[in-house]
């Protein structure tokens, strides 16, 4: 169930108070992107936006949820929220307004994939939601698509619900991976809530349940005679692919055909290679051959380059928990507030780490293509418009800069998803971000879609938001110095 205490304490006791403060009506405007591109890949997969849509659309505080906040208590023992706050949040309706970048679009650092506008106290109480569920699908997305890569032709299931961070972890990990690519996913409840197609095969357990491998094959086959995929591996691999054969030839007698073997350990280039030729000279080259295992991109591309014969990929963990990288460091920054006069003020954060300095303004992505392929982004403030100057300035190495060709063609990313707190448009189907994803990894240079060392593709900031944003940086510096020796100077 969605909820608005899906949040950290911080954003409510700052929601407390900016109203005490009286500036819980100021507008407001935040960005959600992420620092790092994630497993030192050249792009990442935008994804989670739906999800994240269908809980702004829930967001309310039910009364058991108010009760437990005036439940709660300060160090001195006196409620921790007043109930003048309390009665604001149970009549709050968010008046958001949100663009996005469409899922299944490639991403890159720096670039928001959320821009939220608003009442800054609607805008703060909402952050921990959208990080969790736009920084997760992300994550999985990217890893989906680098596995499905990978794998080049051959179908990718996903397979990791047992291995998942929990059931709803499961389900989002289910969804994400389809907009990567996965061709379909062993999780029911995500093929019944996403019509994302459900695929398995049997487990060991099936095969040890009876006195011998052939019988186990044989009941399963003709319980299943449309959906006999034999995993072959319970006791001897090259053994089990003969009985697979031999009920291969029943089914096959029965008006049936054996779809497919599954190899789930061992040597999977040489047995899948061995498997391959016993299939064949039995007069079933159309049976697929099936891995699982701890499969990953890498171990897939290293199999592949082995010449492994393996038709369909099924993988869980490394996908679903994205092993090597378990989070995406995505962010939610203030950029800009409303002034007195009505105009946008920017903002921007400071830090001792460069990488962690904010970008001021109400930003908008523009992408441009040339030749078919995508040759930069860059982001610009929207209010300021884009200048003539097709400078593209890397936010962390101010000497990293791109010319952008005058001729190049663009299209600006960020497109209206709600207003006013009420979606714009109903929801997307599943297989049009996957639609989109294809044919924007397709738009991408391929040595920016390599595994290993990606070429880095030109993403950064318009040369008019660089010179405001190191002004203002500047500015704070003498600031911030100015207070280390004791005074303003």
């Amino acid at each position: 169930m969605n909820t608005a205490l899906q949040t950290d304490l911080y954003q409510l006791t700052m929601g407390a108070a900016y109203w005490k403060a009286g500036t819980e009506e100021r507008e407001s405007v935040f960005h959600l992107f992420f620092r790092r591109l994630p497993f030192r890949g050249g792009y990442a997969v935008a994804a989670g936006l739906e999800t994240a849509l269908k809980w702004l659309e829930d967001f309310r505080f039910r009364p058991d949820e108010l009760g437990y906040l005036a439940g709660l208590r300060g160090s001195d023992g006196g409620p921790l929220f007043e109930r003048g706050f309390l009665e604001l949040l149970e009549g709050l309706e968010l008046r958001l307004d949100v663009d996005a970048v469409a899922e299944g679009s490639a991403a890159f650092a720096y670039e928001p994939l959320l821009r939220v506008q608003g009442p800054i106290l609607h805008a703060q109480l909402v952050e921990t939601a959208l990080l969790n569920i736009v920084n997760f699908q992300t994550l999985i997305a990217t890893k989906a698509a680098r596995v499905c890569r990978a794998a080049g032709d051959g179908p990718v299931m996903e397979f990791g619900y047992r291995r998942a961070q929990g059931p709803d972890g499961a389900l989002m990990a289910s969804r994400a991976a389809r907009i990567g690519g996965c061709a379909g996913t062993s999780n029911v409840r995500a093929g019944m809530d996403f019509g994302i197609p459900v695929m398995g095969t049997h487990a060991h357990s099936w095969v040890m349940s009876f006195d011998g491998e052939q019988e186990a094959f044989d009941r399963y086959a003709e319980a299943m005679p449309a959906n006999s995929t034999l995993l072959v591996d319970t006791y001897d691999t090259l053994a089990g692919v003969e009985k697979a054969i031999r009920t291969g030839r029943m089914l096959r007698e029965r008006g049936h055909e054996l779809n497919g073997i599954r190899l789930d350990s061992g040597d999977l280039a040489w047995l899948s290679q061995q498997a391959r030729e016993m299939l064949d000279a039995a007069g079933f080259p159309a049976v697929k051959i099936v891995a699982s295992n701890d499969l990953d991109e890498h171990l897939i591309e290293s199999l592949r380059n082995q010449g492994a014969m393996i038709d369909l990929w099924g993988v869980g963990t490394n996908l679903v928990t994205a092993a090597d990288q378990p989070a995406l460091g995505g962010v939610y920054k203030l950029a800009a507030l409303r002034g007195a006069d009505g105009r946008w003020e920017p903002r921007v954060k400071l830090s001792e780490q460069r990488a962690k300095s904010s970008i001021p303004g109400r930003q908008q992505v523009r992408r441009f293509e040339k030749d078919g392929l995508f040759i930069g982004d860059a982001i610009f403030d929207e209010d300021a418009g884009f200048g003539t100057d097709r400078t593209v300035t890397d936010p962390d190495n101010p000497l990293q800069c791109k010319v952008v060709p005058d001729d190049a063609a663009f299209e600006d990313l960020l497109v209206p998803v709600m207003r006013a707190g009420v979606r714009t448009g109903g929801a997307e189907p599943l297989d049009r971000a996957m639609e989109r994803r294809a044919r924007s990894l397709a738009m991408l240079h391929p040595a920016i879609l390599r595994l290993d060392h990606p070429h880095v593709y030109p993403a950064g900031l318009e040369a008019g938001l660089h010179g405001r944003r190191e002004e203002m940086l500047a500015r704070h510096q003498v600031v911030a110095h100015g207070r280390v020796k004791g005074g303003a100077q």
